[in-house]
């Protein structure tokens, strides 16, 4: 399954050029880019990410939801948690908010999670770690004890390494932070077309 993910994102996913000409979210340019939801909102690719991370995740019978900031981690919270219930062992889908909701009850949190529930935190790419540290403070700040980190692909600049920083303060081992691919396994397959 793992392999044909990495072939889902190569094709579909990936976009590489000599020259930076991709606008990174950190302002930053670079020569590729990875936009997931071209996979994550494929059925196939749903099918294959959902499977990969629910068996990633399945050990830590603990965990009652999984969820990241939107829009990268939702596709994926979604079909894991679509994965778990088929797989007996239901988990819960979370959204967390870049703003919190101006109206109502002006949360940051959206879906059936309370202080104290154990999540996984996932999102679609990791540069710099910043979405992802995002969600794990604003997770925090809602009490939810956060037991893993997985993103889909590292880009393998320095991101994993901060994600795991933060984890290593709020008492996580770093090594629950782990990423399904490598801009390394996407280089490969480019590299050998």
């Amino acid at each position: 399954m793992r392999d044909r993910l990495i072939r889902l994102i190569y094709e579909n996913a990936f976009k590489y050029s000599e020259e930076p000409v991709f606008k990174l979210v950190s302002g930053r340019m670079s020569n590729y880019y990875f936009n997931c939801k071209t996979v994550t909102l494929n059925p196939e690719g749903m099918y294959l990410t959902g499977n990969i991370i629910f068996e990633m995740i399945r050990t830590l019978s603990v965990i009652k939801a999984v969820g990241g900031l939107t829009l990268g981690a939702d596709p994926i919270a979604n079909a894991v948690a679509y994965t778990s219930y088929l797989k007996g062992v239901p988990l819960e889908a979370f959204v967390v908010r870049k703003t919190a909701k101006s109206h109502g009850t002006m949360q940051w949190i959206e879906g059936n999670v309370e202080s104290g529930d154990k999540v996984v935190i996932v999102e679609d790419v990791i540069t710099t770690g910043k979405s992802t540290i995002e969600a794990i403070t604003k997770s925090k700040e809602a009490g939810l004890e956060i037991m893993k980190v997985i993103a889909l692909v590292d880009r393998q600049e320095g991101g994993y390494e901060a994600i795991a920083e933060v984890m290593g303060n709020i008492g996580v081992n770093y090594k629950l932070v782990e990423a399904v691919i490598t801009r390394d396994d996407v280089m490969a397959l480019y590299q050998g077309k």
